[in-house]
């Protein structure tokens, strides 16, 4: 396993309005490129927390994950035709600042969520099961690799307060 978890940070999310696209088989990435989805949310002022990042989230629902693609909004953000939205409690998350080389697809391996909640563990936190977990597309951290031609992915798990 090449991801190396460089750091991990408690943020706290207020109420959010997550607005974007729900898929229930995974995330459709290429259509958001295609139709330049994120030309219309970028419209609209986001979370500091979202930053210049697209977002991709993961949640359970009646014991299946339901996956989105969008970003993190106000709670009272006004929602563009043809975009899903659910409202998010206030939540704090573990994020953790995973690095590894550009194109990697470990970073999306059940073996690097499991090292993350291992290391949750370590750090005498607890996941809140079933919440949000999500990937933080940071520009220029992930946008831009490094010397090494490594990047730095945003890996968000909910957690217990």
């Amino acid at each position: 396993m090449s991801v190396k978890i460089l750091e991990v940070k408690k943020e706290r999310f207020p109420a959010t309005r997550f607005i974007g696209k729900r898929y229930e088989h995974g995330p459709n990435w290429s259509e958001w490129w295609q139709n330049d989805w994120f030309s219309v949310l970028e419209k609209n002022e986001r979370l500091p927390m979202n930053g210049d990042a697209y977002i991709g989230a993961v949640h359970i629902v009646d014991g299946m994950p339901e996956y989105w693609i969008g970003m993190f909004f106000p709670v009272d953000t006004a929602v563009p035709e043809g975009f899903d939205f659910v409202d998010m409690e206030a939540l704090e998350y573990a994020v953790f600042y995973l690095c590894d080389k550009e194109g990697s697809g470990d970073f999306y391996s059940m073996e690097t969520h499991n090292r993350c909640l291992e290391e949750l563990k370590s750090l005498e936190l607890k996941r809140k099961e079933d919440d949000w977990c999500f990937e933080r597309y940071n520009c220029p951290r992930f946008t831009t690799p490094d010397e090494n031609g490594n990047v730095i992915l945003d890996y968000g798990i909910s957690i217990e307060e």
